[in-house]
């Protein structure tokens, strides 16, 4: 009877695999058959959650896209940038010089016309072209990220066929860069506030903050 239970649960246990046909480890840990090896996510939440970083990164990013156009659009099949996207992208780099202490993801994206593969790599092409071009622009790479592609998985317009708003870049806020002074001393009101506080400052300490900026955004 305790081996036909034993068995009973090991089927059972295998029917509950995310992979068909994968058979359940006993030496693996508890929750990694359906975890695709993202355990840590949650504890790294909660600490930017603790320390306010999570807010500050959420308040900036609406920021951004409030005060710059933060898609780009592509012709069918092509990775390659026109004038209207080189234009918002000029905008963008623009606006990220104000803040060397943030970094930034940049996501690619295509309709739902041609395979997957093909797609995934395609919208991997297109943000790798935008990274470039605001590395062209004076951003430093270290603070760009241009490693996350959904391909054709998140249209904006529901159609199997062409659609050019689905071709699409996206450049978003994604955190700050640790090694930064004012991050370091956990300053992060100071970054997404910047004009509010340099605004209530006496026309000296000003004038010393911008060059002290100068200096960090020409070390780059």
């Amino acid at each position: 009877m305790k081996h036909l239970l034993a068995s009973v649960g090991l089927v059972a246990l295998a029917a509950c695999s995310s992979t068909p046909g994968e058979v359940f480890r006993s030496y693996s840990e508890t929750g990694s058959l359906v975890d695709s090896g993202d355990f840590g996510n949650a504890n790294m939440n909660n600490h930017l959650v603790m320390t306010g970083e999570a807010g500050y990164v959420h308040s900036l990013g609406n920021r951004f896209a409030s005060e710059v156009q933060t898609t780009v659009n592509f012709a069918f099949g092509s990775s390659q940038l026109d004038v209207g996207a080189r234009d918002t992208l000029s905008e963008q780099a623009r606006w990220i010089k104000q803040f060397p202490e943030v970094r930034f993801k940049v996501y690619g994206h295509t309709d739902k016309v041609g395979s997957n593969a093909y797609n995934k790599r395609l919208g991997q092409q297109r943000a790798n072209t935008v990274v470039n071009y605001l590395v062209s622009q004076g951003i430093s790479r270290s603070r760009l990220e241009a490693v996350v592609s959904f391909g054709e998985t998140q249209p904006l317009i529901v159609t199997e066929g062409r659609e050019r708003r689905n071709r699409r870049t996206v450049t978003e806020v994604t955190g700050f860069v640790q090694s930064h002074p004012v991050i370091m001393d956990g300053k992060y009101a100071q970054v997404v506030y910047r004009e509010t506080i340099l605004s209530a400052k006496p026309p000296s300490d000003l004038a010393t903050v911008k060059e002290n900026e100068t200096i960090v955004m020409s070390s780059e």
